[in-house]
């Protein structure tokens, strides 16, 4: 009786660290999968972030391959996709996100804005006219100013621009936009006002200090705007002043400037270099 009572608090003994062995792996098994999650989380970001884009796109693709339906892959994909320059394969992804049962107003937001890069203009709009209008974001009305500016619905796209432009603390990007339909409307002074608008948000945009030059050239003015220039973006500054300068008949004011560009740069300036030899040998002619 007592071998039996022996035998069985044994067993119940073996039974107890058996089921703390078992408990202590899952608890393990947990632990690991949190790390897995937070580590594949990281490699996420460093992917969407400093990756090369074409290697983030391999990246998320096997990603979601072996676990197909996962909507942070997809999304993944469709980004990484936009940064490598792939816009009609990302306009596919992003559509495939937002057909995702789990997708959001976000979603659609992107998908309109890889449709715009495509050109897909019509489709864009389309997709934009589905999100409500109280989902109010600087990315929706981005896009919606861009879109009206294509329908040359100017009135429309000042409204999206200047509510785009309150709602985002870096405006420079959608302000140096706003400032070019300006400048293809003809609207010169107004374009002049935005481009120096998106410089005191952020100096360091060439794009917009390019811009600046254009819309004070079709004025007729032909002396740089005073705003922090490096060598290089001075001469690559009055090159543009100059060829705005030529097209409006101003040659000799083009020719000098072209002169000051080459001077100015601290290397061979081939561009300019070239521009005021063509405008010599038909001067010559």
């Amino acid at each position: 009786m007592r071998h039996s009572i022996l035998i069985s608090a044994a067993l119940t003994g073996a039974m107890t660290l058996s089921g703390c062995d078992q408990s202590g792996e899952a608890q393990v098994q947990r632990a690991l999968q949190d790390v897995n999650v937070i580590d594949e989380t990281n490699l996420n970001d460093v992917m969407l972030t400093v990756a090369d884009p074409n290697e983030a796109v391999n990246y998320f693709l096997r990603a979601s391959s072996n676990d197909p339906g996962r909507i942070d892959l997809m999304r993944g994909l469709g980004k990484s996709l936009i940064r490598a320059r792939r816009p009609a394969e990302a306009a596919a992804a992003w559509q495939a996100v937002v057909d995702h049962e789990d997708s959001t107003v976000d979603d659609t937001v992107d998908l309109a804005g890889a449709l715009i890069r495509t050109n897909d203009w019509d489709g864009a709009e389309a997709v934009l006219d589905t999100i409500p209008p109280t989902y109010e974001t600087f990315e929706r009305y981005r896009l919606e100013a861009m879109v009206a500016d294509s329908n040359q619905e100017w009135e429309n796209a000042d409204s999206f621009y200047q509510t785009a432009v309150g709602l985002t603390t870096s405006p420079a990007g959608v302000l140096n936009n706003w400032g070019f339909s300006k400048l293809t409307r003809g609207d010169y002074t107004g374009a002049e006002r935005l481009f120096s608008d998106a410089l005191r948000s952020d100096d360091d945009l060439f794009t917009a200090k390019n811009n600046l030059v254009l819309a004070r050239g079709a004025q007729r003015k032909y002396d740089l705007p005073v705003v922090a220039m490096s060598q290089i973006e001075r001469a690559q500054l009055l090159h543009t002043m100059a060829l705005t300068a030529i097209k409006q008949n101003d040659v000799t004011i083009g020719a000098g400037l072209l002169r000051e560009a080459i001077d100015t740069h601290p290397q061979h300036f081939e561009a300019a270099v070239r521009a005021l030899r063509a405008l010599e040998d038909n001067v010559t002619n």
